[in-house]
């Protein structure tokens, strides 16, 4: 019990460890990590296991209420076998959860995606995008990794970089470094982004943009701003966290949002890329006839199983709009799969990701 309650009193936060770190700490290395770890691990552990009995004494059951003679557990043979298969099956989560915080978290994916779009000017034939999204800074997406991150990016060459929010967690005290680890993005056009859900719960939303506003990154609240090449131009816009639904604290400002968010940033006679951190706004998107809207937010489900069943991501509790590329009638959807990870520091089956666009005439 005392090995219990010494990791969970410092998960849980009961004595106040200050602020959070934007480097791996000795505590969250051997306390943090390894609670994490045991806690998500045991749980989908306990699950398998009442999966797995269920289904063999159900076998059983069947068996019997057809008439047939069931096997006997006592059998030494097939106990051994039943045995054997639950410790598999219960130490599957456990292996599976160390691979994501080790392995799964940091196995970073560049994605090529093309982007055709029928009314792309000549001039922005071939132009690319590099998207980056939710950073979550802190000790196991540290100020360093989140460098290391900028450099894939720029070795992309890029001729501009969309950052879609998420910069941040809960602690306000953190901002500073995220901007500082962005600060590195070069494109010949610029870099620029959209806030997520969490900038605005940890209440830095104004001063998070006048931060990044100094480091030569444009936020864009509700904004648009042209991106002119050899005198065309294509409209970028962005908008602040908006959701269809209630979702945690501002849930009103969130819903305003999405009803009115778009309101006067389209123009109809060019392109329009939209950078909002919710794919939920792609609905809202497409009903305006934006062209193309780049989203991040769902980590792409972060523990996901989608190469057993599409359905297996818990992404898909909220949005239909996990990861990838999708499409509808009057635009485009990408949804990045972002580089940090919330509430345990491990990722399966949506690796982090860096995403770069060539949009095509087509």
């Amino acid at each position: 019990m005392a090995a219990y309650l010494v990791p969970l009193s410092y998960a849980m936060n009961w004595f106040g460890r200050g602020h959070t770190p934007v480097r791996l700490t000795a505590d969250e290395a051997l306390l943090g990590a390894p609670f994490a770890w045991w806690t998500v691990s045991s749980l989908f552990a306990l699950l398998a296991l009442a999966v797995f009995w269920t289904a063999a004494y159900g076998v059983i059951g069947v068996m019997r209420l057809a008439g047939r003679r069931a096997p006997e557990l006592p059998s030494p043979s097939r106990r051994v076998f039943l045995e054997r298969a639950g410790a598999t099956v219960a130490a599957a989560p456990f292996v599976a959860g160390a691979y994501g915080l080790f392995l799964g978290r940091l196995n970073l994916e560049t994605t090529r995606q093309p982007i055709l779009l029928k009314r792309l000017p000549a001039a922005f034939d071939g132009f690319r995008i590099a998207q980056l999204s939710d950073f979550h800074i802190g000790p196991f997406m540290t100020q360093e990794q989140i460098q290391r991150y900028v450099a894939v990016a720029n070795a992309l060459h890029p001729q501009l970089v969309a950052v879609t929010g998420d910069f941040v967690t809960w602690d306000p005290a953190t901002q500073r470094a995220i901007v500082d680890a962005l600060a590195g993005l070069k494109a010949p056009f610029g870099v620029f982004g959209c806030l997520g859900n969490h900038e605005a719960w940890s209440g830095v939303e104004d001063s998070i943009t006048l931060l990044f506003r100094q480091a030569n990154i444009h936020i864009l609240r509700h904004e648009r701003v042209p991106i002119a090449s050899q005198g065309d131009s294509i409209n970028l816009m962005g908008i602040d966290f908006a959701s269809r639904r209630p979702f945690g604290p501002n849930s009103g400002a969130f819903m305003g949002r999405f009803r009115t968010g778009l309101n006067g940033l389209m123009d109809p006679d060019r392109v329009n890329i939209l950078l909002s951190h919710n794919p939920d706004t792609f609905d809202r998107a497409a009903e305006f006839g934006i062209d193309l809207t780049l989203s991040g937010h769902t980590h792409g489900g972060q523990a996901s199983l989608e190469f057993v069943s599409p359905q297996i991501a818990p992404s898909r509790l909220v949005t239909p709009y996990v990861a990838g590329w999708f499409e509808k009638p009057g635009g485009q959807l990408y949804v990045n799969r972002g580089i940090g990870t919330i509430f345990v520091p491990i990722r399966l089956g949506a690796p982090p990701e860096i995403t770069l666009f060539e949009l095509k005439r087509g």
